[in-house]
């Protein structure tokens, strides 16, 4: 069962959360702060006590706007420890998805807060810990925040086939749809390099696995990925082949 801290500076919201989250029977102790900085003293005991101890905490329900010290802030300083707690950020804003992504959040649910969307996040968490307390278990897999029509949806990024250029913006293609997220695609390069994505074009990314054939064509090349046909640029085409290559054992 979970150790939940839920931290916000509206008492109103903040008793709404806690009884939410103690009515959940995956939740062990639900405790409340006020603000970012006395949520950092609580988890700086959790912390000293470790992840068997008295005072342990296994995730941070946390506000984002709070006087002071904000809730982005604190989740950026907890990443900096060894074992820090889960972050699900509870906020009456949607324009902070992105950064809830770089922070490695496991969720983020949107004010006025509902019984089932909470429960949901509570899920992710306790399959996130049960996950890291069984080393047997398949690990969770990486997800993305995409906007739908004012709802934040949490794409996995095993689910992606390729991603387009935008600009500073980046569409995710999957099976089901695509989904514009404003990142650039080199950032997404960067970080899914060891995930099997590779740069084929300025404007493309693709997943490795879903790339079904690699064609060669009067000196074109170009994959297919399903019934979607891409141009390799010329820089790319080479360390292309090699790379599949290499996954085919060839």
């Amino acid at each position: 069962m979970l150790r939940v801290l839920a931290v916000d500076d509206e008492e109103p919201a903040l008793g709404e959360l806690l009884y939410l989250l103690r009515a959940d029977p995956r939740v062990r102790t639900a405790e409340g702060a006020g603000d970012a900085t006395a949520a950092l003293r609580r988890i700086g005991r959790a912390l000293e006590a470790g992840p068997d101890g008295d005072e342990a905490v296994d995730v941070v329900f946390l506000d984002i706007h709070m006087p002071g010290l904000t809730g982005l802030e604190l989740a950026r300083l907890l990443a900096g420890f060894a074992r820090p707690p889960h972050i699900v950020f509870v906020t009456a804003h949607e324009g902070f998805a992105l950064q809830a992504f770089d922070l490695k959040a496991v969720d983020y649910v949107l004010k006025p807060v509902r019984r089932e969307r909470l429960a949901e996040a509570v899920r992710r968490v306790h399959a996130l810990v049960h996950a890291t307390a069984a080393p047997a278990a398949p690990a969770v897999p990486e997800q993305i925040p995409v906007e739908l029509g004012g709802v934040t949806r949490f794409v996995p990024v095993e689910e992606i086939a390729y991603v387009e250029a935008h600009g500073d913006y980046a569409r995710l293609h999957t099976d089901h749809g695509s989904h514009l997220v404003r990142i650039p695609i080199s950032t997404l390069e960067e970080r899914w390099a060891d995930r099997g994505f590779v740069r084929i074009h300025r404007s493309h990314l693709v997943a490795l696995a879903r790339v079904d054939e690699l064609r060669l064509d009067g000196g074109a090349t170009s994959v297919r990925l399903g019934d979607t046909d891409l141009a390799v640029s010329r820089r790319h085409a080479r360390h292309l082949r090699d790379l599949l290559m290499r996954r085919a054992g060839g």
